[in-house]
């Protein structure tokens, strides 16, 4: 499947919603749904229904899910509740640009809300198309515009070949990019029904084992809902894990992607 998209944007410099979450920007004034109405304004029964609403540290937050919708209603109802989260707290969608499935589910609620959806992928996409040379640009680009990251059940769509190893992929990988200091975003684990309670309970035994550390296995926060998922997100503190970048000029800036050269030391 091409990547390449219709409308081509040039790559944000990072804000500070990079250096994690002491520093991620307080919502602005004016973040209403449909961004017509100013905190303390005097805008009658919209004004009141504005300044009740929840508010968030975060602009932007990437939702990883796949194309199919999986077996269960509760992962479809999960998507769409999901998605009318983010538009409750005023927060855009980071995601990979499909119209169906999970994918499709969670976009069109946020869109249908009426906040920002940014996909990255070519097809019948929701909202704003952004254009990718590639897969390693396509995750470093989403990884840049948000604040936070979400995966929901990982499902393929054989006809597409979208979800299921892709959406794990991309997981572990913005994990990964957290225990190396390259970002200090929160990941969370939408855990409908168990679903990923396989993926934790392996990572568990990894952290028994040796192989990853109990600070490290504490970047990832899982939930079974919604709510609960969200308000951990929100309450995330960065955890220093103990990797350190010798050559501080070395350390990846706007691309998200380490050298593969770079020295990484455990302090």
């Amino acid at each position: 499947m091409s990547l390449a998209a219709a409308v081509a944007v040039e790559p944000p410099a990072f804000g500070p919603v990079e250096m994690g979450a002491a520093s991620l920007a307080p919502p602005e004034s004016s973040r209403g749904v449909h961004g017509d109405v100013e905190a303390g304004e005097d805008g009658g029964d919209g004004g009141a229904e504005a300044s009740e609403r929840r508010t968030s540290r975060f602009r932007r937050i990437c939702v990883y899910c796949g194309s199919a919708k999986g077996r269960k209603a509760s992962y479809q109802d999960a998507a769409v509740e999901l998605g009318k989260e983010l538009v409750e707290r005023d927060i855009d969608l980071v995601y990979g640009g499909g119209s169906i499935g999970l994918m499709g589910l969670v976009s069109h609620a946020v869109h249908d809300g009426g906040r920002h959806v940014i996909g990255y992928v070519t097809g019948d996409p929701v909202g704003e198309v952004r254009a990718v040379s590639g897969m390693h640009e396509r995750k470093a680009e989403m990884a840049r515009y948000a604040d936070a990251f979400i995966a929901l059940p990982a499902l393929d769509n054989p006809s597409v070949l979208i979800g299921g190893y892709g959406t794990l992929e991309e997981l572990l990988e913005v994990i990964t990019w957290a225990q190396l200091g390259i970002h200090k975003k929160p990941v969370g684990l939408l855990n409908v029904d168990g679903f990923y309670d396989p993926l934790l309970s392996f990572i568990d035994l990894a952290v028994s084992e040796g192989f990853i550390t109990e600070e490290a296995r504490q970047i990832i926060i899982s939930a079974p809902t919604v709510k609960e998922l969200v308000m951990k997100l929100e309450d995330y503190v960065p955890y220093n894990i103990g990797l350190v970048w010798e050559d501080q000029s070395q350390k990846p800036g706007n691309n998200l992607v380490p050298e593969l050269k770079t020295a990484i030391t455990s302090s």
